[in-house]
């Protein structure tokens, strides 16, 4: 079974954003200014940047684009390739193809076929 593994919150102005979650619920954030993307940490996590708590995810933000409309949620699988193939076959629709993440993995957007945008998340194993 694939799991859920990350979320992303677009917004319009993120230092605004940042403020608010920070403020709001204690979430700690690092800019990643090379990819236009703030790391959004919801939970304390180990030396790798995974969760400590299970069952816990944390996330990202970055400036509204034509993809992440709303907030989203990010499916671990273990090959992007293959996931995009099963996604097509049971109706979906691939808004953003297989695309890397710096050395991180790979991902690719989708929308379900409720028009929901979701993501799936392939790990680079190192």
């Amino acid at each position: 079974m694939d799991s859920i593994v990350h979320f992303e919150i677009p917004a319009e102005d993120l230092n605004r954003a940042k403020t608010f979650y920070q403020t709001t619920f204690g979430w700690k954030m690092q800019d990643m200014p090379e990819m236009g993307y703030v790391i959004t940490r919801t939970v304390e996590t180990d030396e790798k940047f995974m969760p400590k708590t299970v069952g816990a995810i944390n996330g990202g933000m970055m400036k509204w684009n034509q993809i992440v409309t709303g907030p989203s949620l990010a499916i671990n699988v273990k090959s992007v390739d293959e996931a995009v193939e099963k996604i097509k076959t049971a109706g979906g629709t691939i808004i953003q193809e297989n695309m890397p993440v710096g050395t991180m993995g790979f991902i690719a957007y989708f929308k379900d076929p409720e028009g929901n945008v979701l993501s799936v998340w392939e790990t680079v194993q190192q």
